[in-house]
């Protein structure tokens, strides 16, 4: 599993419930332009819509040598899920403050896949509460790395 991109903002963001692997319906040129690196899904989100989930605001640049059949860049795209894991994530977005967000994109098996989570937003206190943690954390590792030089 190579991972190709990840949505930092997501964990940021969204206390995530739950995660979902996802394959997704792509193009010839599309796929090119994920080999050579050219996607983002910082703002990429999933949608529940007529029994189908469909990936909104994942970019993927137009290929370079691509000819008057390339793709759009912000185009929906697809993902596959079978049909229990499709009502799961109905029955999760249609709660109020959950979202379908994309954590990160990754080859699988020469395939691309995308990891959807299930999140809860998060409010403001809840991300200064994680950064305080986190700034503890590294505090508490810098003091372990100066006792053990000191000895």
């Amino acid at each position: 599993m190579a991972e190709i991109v990840s949505n930092p903002k997501a964990r940021r963001d969204y206390h995530v419930i739950e995660t979902f692997e996802a394959g997704i319906v792509l193009r010839g040129t599309e796929v090119k332009s994920i080999r050579a690196g050219y996607v983002q899904i910082g703002d990429a989100f999933a949608r529940v819509e007529r029994d189908e989930v469909w990936l909104h605001n994942m970019h993927i640049e137009e290929y370079s040598h691509g000819n008057r059949e390339n793709h759009v860049p912000k185009a929906p795209r697809k993902l596959l899920l079978h049909k229990p894991e499709i009502r799961k994530l109905h029955e999760f977005s249609a709660v109020k403050g959950n979202a379908l967000v994309a954590l990160s994109l990754y080859w699988k098996s020469g395939r691309v896949k995308v990891s959807l989570a299930v999140g809860k937003g998060k409010a403001s206190f809840d991300k200064r509460e994680d950064i305080k943690r986190r700034d503890d954390d590294r505090e508490m590792k810098r003091e372990m790395m100066q006792r053990q030089k000191g000895r």
